[in-house]
Order: C-alpha cells, then sequence, then structure tokens
C-alpha cells in the first residue's frame, strides 16, 4: 500500500506564527505533515545549533494528517530532533516558513528559515524555504501560500537535484505578477545600526539598514524580480566550494 507523502514543516518564527499555521493549511491535503517548530521567535539564527543546553520539545496538538511539536531549540535543532529522533521514516519534503519578511540576497545566509531548509537538504529531503516580504504579524498570507503549495507540489513530483535547497521569495501584492527562476542578489547590507542610549546613557544599537545591490546589476536577481512585482525562486547549493579558484591556484597544494 502506497504511503502518502510525509512533509515536515518548521520555521524561524515560532510555532504560533500566523506564517507556519497558514502554511499548514495550504499543504494538508498533500501529505501527512510533521510540524517541529521553535516555541518561540528564533529570526536570524542562519544554521545555529545548540551545543550547551539539552533540547526539549513537547506535544503541542495531533489529528489525523497533522502533529504539532514546538521545540526549545533553533531552525536547525528543529529539523535534527525531528528527523534523528521522531520521525520513523525520512520525509519526502520539507517546507521552512512561511517566514514573516524576505530572505532574499545576502540574507539567505543570516536566515533561520532558510537554515532549517538546508538543513533538510543536508538529510537529502527536498527542502524549499518560503518567505513573504512583509513583516507585520497579521499578514496576507494568500499569494504566498498559492505559490508555495504550488513549488511544493512540484517538487514532491519531480524532486530536487543531491545538495540542492530552494528559496521562494514573494513580494507583498494582492496580485504576483508571476514567479522568475533567479539569481541571488549580490550586494550587501549597509547602514546596518541605529544608535540609541539605555536608561542609564549607554549606547545600545538597533538592527537596522537597507540593502544596496552590488555593481553590475544582473538583470535577473532575485530583488529586481521582487522590486517588479514578481516572486523569486532560487536553487541553492551546500557545496561552498570556489572551483574556479581551486582550478586557478591548485599549484598552492604542496
Amino acid at each position: 500500500m502506497n504511503e502518502r507523502p510525509l512533509i515536515l514543516i518548521t520555521n524561524d518564527d515560532g510555532v504560533n506564527a500566523k506564517g507556519i499555521k497558514e502554511l499548514i493549511e495550504c499543504l494538508r491535503d498533500l501529505g501527512d505533515l510533521i510540524v517541529m517548530a521553535p516555541d518561540g521567535p528564533r529570526s536570524g539564527m542562519s544554521s545555529a545549533i545548540t551545543a550547551e543546553n539539552p533540547l526539549r520539545y513537547s506535544l503541542v496538538k495531533k489529528e489525523k494528517g497533522l502533529t504539532v511539536y514546538k521545540c526549545t531549540g533553533t531552525p536547525v535543532d528543529c529539523v535534527k530532533l525531528a528527523i534523528n529522533e521522531v520521525l520513523d521514516r525520512k520525509p519526502d519534503l520539507l517546507v521552512s516558513g512561511i517566514n514573516h519578511g524576505g530572505n532574499m540576497a545576502i540574507s539567505v545566509l543570516y536566515s533561520g528559515t532558510m537554515g532549517a531548509a538546508a538543513e533538510g537538504c543536508v538529510f537529502g529531503v527536498p527542502s524549499l524555504g518560503v518567505s513573504l516580504l512583509d513583516h507585520h504579524a497579521d499578514a496576507d498570507f494568500t499569494e504566498c501560500c498559492r505559490l508555495g503549495r504550488m513549488v511544493a507540489r512540484r517538487v514532491l513530483k519531480e524532486g530536487l537535484p543531491t545538495g540542492t535547497y530552494l528559496n521562494l521569495n514573494v513580494p507583498k501584492t494582492d496580485a504576483v505578477k508571476g514567479m522568475k527562476i533567479c539569481r541571488q542578489a549580490a550586494g550587501k547590507w549597509i547602514k546596518e545600526f541605529k544608535r540609541s542610549e539605555n536608561g542609564s546613557g549607554h549606547p545600545v544599537f538597533w538592527l537596522t539598514g537597507s540593502f544596496e545591490n552590488a555593481k553590475p546589476i544582473h538583470p535577473d536577481n532575485d530583488t529586481l524580480a521582487l522590486d517588479s512585482g514578481y516572486a523569486s525562486l532560487v536553487p541553492c547549493k551546500l557545496d561552498v566550494t570556489d572551483y574556479d579558484w581551486m582550478n586557478k591556484y591548485n599549484d598552492w597544494g604542496v
């Protein structure tokens, strides 16, 4: 008897965030869902793991086709714990999100959402991170759910190459123009801190800033697509080896 696909869901905004609840609802008919999500916000965790303290997880709810757990750790901890200790078989798909806020360009390196997707890829699970360019707690995820579900169905059917995971970002708009396959924009965040003072008059710094594209700007990068009202889908790889450098400077070896 064929088993229904097993889909592992996590995020970095916490188990109670609207984004993950909307994601659960839009994927429910695609398979059996197991949710292992942080018990609170863990944004900006990238691929951080918990090494100094024990992890704990607990059941939030269980019903036909859906089991939800919360975990004291990071998004990557959630993936590791679910695959190593909770699930009885490897998931057919991992979806991380829906993140409240974009994870395009260099932000993919900082994102807990994408850290979890990368970790799924480490385990050989076809993995997808989904983000909406809207930080509001009550954001409208309609278009994000539509596109996220579309990509999830395609991945379940066709799989992904070994070592590749996907980064889907959706603009804040009532009607997305379409979805473009993009490269990650080159660039960096600038003016990253807002200086203030605490009650004792000592300086404190709040993370802020704006993204600045590197020049020349490639016309197929994700930030340009999003600015134009399109969703961006960027294929990411675990292997960070610079093969061009490796081949050019092979004589450094001794």
